[in-house]
Formats: C-alpha cells, sequence, structure tokens
C-alpha cells in the first residue's frame, strides 16, 4: 500500500518533457511509481485532476539556516512549493561556531542579511561545529537542508578577532582547510565566501571572509575538488558594480579547481539599476567562455523585483552606500526634522545621493534605491494626496526640483511618516531579464529567504516566475519553467535525487491550479513565528506543498508536519 497517492493530475515531472496526466505515488519518502495506477490502493488519496503536479521547487540561495532552529518549516518558501533551501551563503553559516563566538555570529547575520536581533535570540545553540549542527536537524525539518560552509564561519573559528583584522598566515589557511574539509565530509553542498564591499557587520567592519587573501580562496576550492561534489558560491569584490574582467578570470580559475559548478552574483552589479542593458552581452559572453573551458559558472539571477517601503521616520538600510543618508536615518528623529528643513544640510543631502559610494575601503558601495521607481505609497497629510502613488523622479521633473528635495518636503509635511516605496524594476529591466533568464548558465529564480526583514526577500519568486514569465509573458513552456525552478538548480548543487518526479527520487512534490497561482498578497506583517513585523507573501492557487511524501503546506495552511531531511550532494 502506498502512503501517499496523487491522482489524475497533470505530471510536468522536471525533465522537460511535455506534461502527461497520470499519477503519483510515494512510499517511505520516496517516489516508487508514476504512470496510471487505478485501483492501488493508499494510506492517502490527493485528487489533483485540473491541477499541476511538479518536483518540489530547489532555492539555490537562501539565509534560512539561523531561523531553521526554531522554525522548520520556512513558510515564506514552503508557501510557494518551496521543498529544498540551499543555506548558508555568501560566506555566512551557523556553523561552525564557538559558544564564545555565538554573539559575534548572530550580529553579523543581523547586519549582514537584515535579520532582527531580538528574532536571532531565538537560535538554539545546541551545536558548535559543522557536523554537529547537521546531526541537530533530523526531526526538526519540515523542508530538506542543504547547506553550504560560511567562510566567514570558518574564519572566526581559527583566527577569532583578527579574522575581520587581517589575512590568516599559512598555519590558519591549514587550519581553515581542514574545517572545510571536515565539512564537505560531513555533507556540505561545498563552500560559500564572499569578498563583496557591501558585507559588514555591526560594527562597520567587513565580514572576515573579505580579509582572506585569494590564494586562501584556491586553497578551499581545492579541497572542494578532493571531493569532487557539490558547488562553490562566491561573490567576489567587484560583484555589486559588476563582475571584472580579472574576477571573471578568478572565478574559471576557482570552479576548475573546485572541478564543480561555481555560482556566483552580481554579473549586471550597478549597471543592473543605472544602464540595464549595458553589460548583459559581455556577461553573457563570460558564462559561455567559462562552459566552453568546462569550468562552468553559474549566476544567481533575481527574476522577481526588489521592493520595500519605508519611512524616514523608521528608516531604512538601503542608504548604506550613502553614508550622509545612512547617518540621517539612524539619528534622532529631532535631528532627521532638522537637517532635512536646514537648507545647507539639505545641500550637501543632495551632494551625497548624487555621488554614492563606489569605493569598498570607505564602507558599503550598495546602490541607493533610484528615483525612477520610487513613489509615495501613503500619507496621512493632505497636503500630499495629490503625489500619493505618484513617482519621485517623475514629480520632481514636473516641478523642476532635485528629487531629494521632493522626497524631503512630502516627508516633512506628514512629520517623517509619509511612506515611499522603492523597487528595482523598470520598463528596461523588465523586458531585458526575458533574454537573460533564458540563458543556461542563470539560476532564474532564487531568493534571500530568510533575510531582509524591511523588505521582501524574495522567498515567493517561484509562484511570481509562474505567473509573470510563464502565464503572462509567455516567456517559458510550463514543462521548461518547471524544470528551471526545479531539476536544473537540484543538478547545480550536487543533489541527486531531488528535482524530478522519478521512482526512486524524494517524494518533494508541488501541487498548483495552472490558471489562478500568483503571489497573492504580498506586504509587511506581524509573523507569528518570528514574532516580528516582516514581508510575507500568501500565494493563491496553490493545493499543497509535500515534502518526501508528507503534506507540509495545504492550501495555504501549515500542517504540523516535520519530514524534512539534511540533503548532501552525491
Amino acid at each position: 500500500m502506498f502512503d501517499l497517492l496523487i491522482r489524475g493530475g497533470l505530471v510536468v515531472d522536471g525533465t522537460g518533457l511535455p506534461g502527461r496526466t497520470g499519477d503519483v505515488a510515494i512510499e517511505d519518502g520516496r517516489i516508487v511509481a508514476t504512470g496510471r495506477l487505478r485501483g492501488e490502493p493508499a494510506r492517502r488519496v490527493i485528487e489533483a485532476d485540473g491541477l499541476v503536479v511538479a518536483p518540489g521547487i530547489v532555492d539555490a540561495h537562501t539565509h534560512y539556516d539561523p531561523q531553521l532552529t526554531w522554525d522548520p518549516l520556512c513558510d515564506s518558501s514552503s508557501l510557494h512549493g518551496v521543498t529544498t533551501v540551499a543555506a548558508g551563503n555568501c560566506g555566512f553559516s551557523i556553523a561552525p561556531v564557538k559558544a564564545a563566538d555565538r554573539a559575534y555570529t548572530a550580529q553579523m547575520f543581523a547586519r549582514v542579511e537584515g535579520m532582527d536581533p531580538s528574532a536571532l535570540d531565538q537560535i538554539a545553540w545546541t551545536f558548535e561545529t559543522f557536523q554537529e549542527f547537521l546531526d541537530t536537524r533530523p526531526g526538526h525539518l519540515g523542508v530538506n537542508l542543504g547547506m553550504y560552509v560560511g567562510h566567514s564561519a570558518v574564519r572566526r573559528w581559527v583566527m577569532g578577532d583578527a579574522a575581520f583584522e587581517r589575512p590568516s598566515t599559512d598555519d590558519e589557511v591549514a587550519q581553515i582547510a581542514a574545517i572545510v574539509d571536515d565539512a564537505m565530509a560531513a555533507g556540505a553542498l561545498g563552500f560559500s565566501s564572499s569578498h563583496a564591499p557591501t558585507h559588514l557587520d555591526l560594527a562597520n567592519r567587513p565580514v572576515p571572509s573579505r580579509l582572506s587573501s585569494l590564494d586562501e580562496l584556491r586553497v578551499l576550492a581545492e579541497v572542494v575538488g578532493k571531493y569532487g561534489r557539490g558547488s562553490i558560491a562566491y561573490a567576489p569584490e567587484s560583484a555589486v558594480e559588476g563582475i571584472n574582467a580579472s574576477d571573471r578570470d578568478l572565478l574559471i580559475e576557482l570552479a576548475g579547481l573546485g572541478g564543480v559548478p561555481l555560482v556566483t552574483q552580481g554579473l549586471g552589479g550597478r549597471s543592473k539599476v543605472d544602464a540595464p542593458t549595458k553589460t548583459w552581452l559581455e556577461s553573457r559572453d563570460f558564462l559561455d567562455r567559462s562552459a566552453a573551458m568546462g569550468t562552468p559558472v553559474y549566476s544567481l539571477l533575481m527574476t522577481r523585483p526588489l521592493n520595500g517601503p519605508f519611512t524616514i521616520a523608521g528608516g531604512t538600510s538601503r542608504y548604506e552606500g550613502v553614508p550622509l543618508w545612512h547617518e540621517l536615518m539612524n539619528v534622532p528623529l529631532d535631528e532627521r526634522r532638522r537637517r532635512l528643513s536646514d537648507p545647507d544640510s539639505r545641500a550637501a543631502l543632495r551632494d551625497a545621493i548624487d555621488n554614492p559610494n563606489r569605493d569598498p575601503a570607505m564602507g558599503s558601495t550598495l546602490p541607493p534605491p533610484f528615483w525612477a521607481s520610487m513613489r509615495v505609497s501613503s500619507s496621512t497629510a493632505a497636503a500630499n494626496q495629490r503625489y500619493v502613488g505618484g513617482v519621485i523622479g517623475t514629480i520632481a521633473h514636473e516641478y523642476g526640483r532635485h528629487p531629494a528635495d521632493v522626497m524631503f518636503d512630502i516627508a516633512l509635511a506628514d512629520d517623517l511618516q509619509a511612506v515611499f516605496h522603492w523597487a528595482n524594476e523598470t520598463p528596461e529591466w523588465r523586458e531585458l531579464l526575458k533574454d537573460v533568464q533564458r540563458h543556461p548558465q542563470m539560476i532564474a529564480g532564487v531568493s534571500d529567504g530568510g533575510a531582509h526583514l524591511d523588505r521582501d526577500d524574495g522567498a515567493e519568486w517561484s509562484t511570481h516566475f509562474l505567473a509573470t514569465w510563464w502565464r503572462q509573458e509567455k516567456v517559458w513552456r510550463l514543462e521548461e519553467a518547471i524544470r528551471r525552478m526545479t531539476a536544473l538548480p537540484a543538478a547545480i548543487l550536487g543533489l541527486t535525487d531531488r528535482g524530478l518526479l522519478q521512482t526512486g527520487f524524494g517524494g518533494d512534490v508541488f501541487i498548483f491550479d495552472p490558471e489562478r497561482v500568483d503571489v497573492g498578497t504580498c506586504k509587511a506583517d506581524h509573523d507569528v513565528v518570528l514574532g516580528v513585523d516582516r514581508f510575507r507573501a500568501v500565494p493563491v492557487g496553490i493545493e499543497a506543498t509535500i515534502v518526501n511524501g508528507e503534506v507540509v503546506v495545504e492550501r495555504g495552511e501549515r500542517t504540523g508536519a516535520v519530514p524534512g531531511r539534511v540533503v548532501r550532494p552525491g
């Protein structure tokens, strides 16, 4: 008798082949049969007539490892069909961590990934080594978890405070390599690292991985190469500005040393904001060159626009790359009001926003929100009602004023409570994305799941991908859209039993209504799991998310099941 029989749906198996009406049977957490299984008994039957039955979504880039210690399900992702998450990205992993360094690790996640410090107080610190962390997860996972070992975590373990002060010695490199080796033996997806200048801790110090030498990176890539499985995830120093020629060569070299896929981010960098089409042809040639050399580099691609609301009273982290504005968002409210009302202060703020920081040695180079996509979301002030819904850049053009002055006047009229909403979407960005996402080395979708409480973390990317790029824009056939979200990322991560609805594979299934599937509501709301406000999207048109044969989300409701497993590259 099967444990679960999903009957009569359009089975889109993740291979890219056309879907076919049939059944899927699961027993002991594995798919044991597909086809037409009439009359076969099962402990539970899900009637899927009119629904699509697809493999569970694989998200190759999340930061759920802290949250998973108290929230098994990661419901901001699993609600949207995600059944496997890759965590420990960007060099930040919750393990290894010495007991004395737990506070440091928590504050690093709080700063870099925008997590709430009080929420991080809920981390169940019952582990120190990477192996010990993985050992704590069985029986406490609602989704499957694959883990990178983070470079910053390992450097901190070996070097203490010196990790964010200097490069390592030869002896320290050997110790760092030994810990990465142990993690690989325990089943790590690979190692992750970052030299990105946006990665700072709460004391404005560069995170430990940024102080590592390129030779140290090469040694760690060779450790992965010893195993020949998994992947390497790395954000080079030029990622924010757009990966330069020397870093492209480095990425190819690291992929060759590891003998595994290398996953990077930031190919377009700042040009994705300033000039969306500027670097794509060059980036495409780089990806093609890496593949031709037998050392393929893959790039994360967020196909869901970034967005988030903020008030000047509440502040935002989006201006870290403009030091004067970042300071404005953190001084007392009376001082904010004074600065916005003072002509000399305003002049300095205008100059600062027109000349954001581009020097990593001077701090974060995060590009600020751009005026063409900054709109006035809401305001209670009568004088502002004519601006609500308008774009700051457009309003400024109409009145012949600097956009910063328009924004400040609107804020002051509402005692700094007017809500502004930023996004990175423009018509040019959207049109270019139709082409970019088709490249076979772009990992379409992905999120920053578990991070960034002050904005949409993109965890709903899978339903957005289906609703926007399959159904609305018709960039993909359904079967290929599903493959891009399941089998492809599973293969890049080295997961040999996920991403397909085939006999012997894990029983991870996503069932949805093809006519209705959509992001649904996406707004800042109180998260009962985290106990803080955060963006959360509640989708529509989703019947069930199934992990290892057990339903973890059914029609938008958590079931409480915890069938998730630690998944390891094969």
